[in-house]
């Protein structure tokens, strides 16, 4: 409770209005007391003298919204100040002053202004201190000090912001990414699919009619999973909570089987072999293997047609690996040209998991592509072991 009083103060403080009005606060108490300690009573210049001291600092309040404003009539007040009579100017509230025209104004204005208060500061020091200039050459030289520390905060600042800027725009750019991948596997997947049905029942209408109607159901069939997967997506896009997992149900490796099925009821031979223990793979990992052979089967069906294929999915200890081969001699895409999302989108789901691929052409004839995934092995809870008489030795042990 005490830590989070502390949190609320502080952001409290934070705030600019409240900053400023305690700064100037602050600030008006400093100067007043000094210019009561300076000038004794009866003095006739104590009253002048403390009326600027404390009008000097009403204008802190307003710094951010008007920093030019605020920094020439703090000058003023210490012009003022000096033309009295008074004595060296309580230079706290110009030196705010400054710095917030360095801070909050545009750099041409604050650096003109800076540079015409060194020549005033300079006429100055030479109309109340006669005597080499270079006596007073670091005092006169400040207001530029104080200008330029304004600057290179609001430089810093300006330069975080960008960074953030950036990495929203690459977060947007990789979300981009993920949903053309996601886009490129339903659709290429599943029309051509479709394309093929249709096709051959459309060859098949006239000698086989039953034969042509199996087909037409598969394509109906294909044709709501594409609806499917094309809804869930959608529905991806529009939540409005950026904390919400993506659902892939029926997308993961438990699903490649009625996905060999599928390809198989298309005409292309399709072979699938597991080997290893089966075990529960990662959400990310389950998907890349899903889509991984998907693509791989996609491939074969646009660019080798009559291809066998062998789709094998190995557990290893601390890996997965899936592998798909076929036999056919048709020409491959080479990966992103003509902005596909082929084989490059199967690399960056690779990569993106931290896992390794290989695709190209086999020396006996056909293509390969084959990933090996990590994955970490579970680890078994820790046993705790307690007993009622070890409550005390606990106690000393801490």
């Amino acid at each position: 409770m005490r830590l989070r009083g502390v949190r609320e103060v502080w952001r409290t403080l934070g705030r600019s209005r409240v900053f400023d009005g305690l700064l100037a606060s602050g600030v008006c108490a400093t100067d007043v007391t000094a210019a009561l300690a300076l000038f004794p009573a009866g003095d006739p210049d104590r009253i002048p003298a403390v009326a600027i001291s404390a009008v000097g600092a009403a204008p802190l309040l307003v710094r951010r919204r008007h920093p030019i404003a605020v920094a020439l009539t703090t000058l003023a007040l210490d012009l003022l100040h000096t033309l009295l009579g008074l004595g060296d100017p309580a230079i706290l509230p110009s030196t705010i002053g400054l710095y917030g025209l360095g801070r909050y104004a545009a750099g041409g204005p604050a650096w003109g202004i800076s540079a015409g208060t060194v020549v005033m500061y300079a006429l100055l020091s030479l109309a109340t201190a006669p005597g080499p200039l270079y006596y007073s050459a670091v005092p006169v030289l400040l207001p530029l000090v104080f200008t330029g520390a304004g600057a290179f905060f609001r430089l810093r600042g300006e330069l975080r912001e960008r960074r953030r800027q950036q990495v929203a725009e690459s977060a947007v750019r990789a979300e981009r990414r993920r949903i053309a991948r996601e886009l490129h596997d339903v659709v290429a997947h599943h029309i051509t699919t479709i394309n093929v049905l249709v096709g051959a029942g459309r060859t098949t209408m006239a000698a086989d009619p039953e034969r042509a109607q199996e087909v037409l159901v598969t394509a109906e069939r294909t044709a709501r999973a594409a609806m499917t997967e094309m809804r869930q997506l959608l529905h991806v896009l529009r939540a409005e909570d950026d904390g919400e997992p993506e659902d892939h149900s029926g997308t993961g490796a438990a699903a490649l089987p009625a996905l060999v099925e599928q390809v198989r009821g298309t005409g292309l031979p399709v072979g699938m072999e597991v080997t290893g223990q089966t075990a529960p793979l990662p959400a990310a990992v389950d998907h890349a293997v899903y889509r991984i052979v998907q693509e791989a089967l996609t491939n074969t069906r646009k660019h080798a047609p009559g291809a066998r294929v062998s789709v094998r999915l190995a557990y290893l200890p601390g890996a997965v690996e899936v592998e798909v081969l076929d036999d056919g001699l048709g020409r491959r895409p080479g990966g992103q040209q003509g902005g596909g999302f082929g084989l490059g989108g199967m690399a960056e789901r690779v990569a993106l998991c931290g896992g390794r691929l290989q695709t190209g052409p086999r020396p006996s004839g056909g293509f390969q592509v084959h990933a090996r995934i990590p994955v970490p092995e579970p680890r078994e809870p820790a046993v705790r072991i307690s007993a009622p008489w070890s409550r005390e030795a606990s106690k000393e042990n801490l």
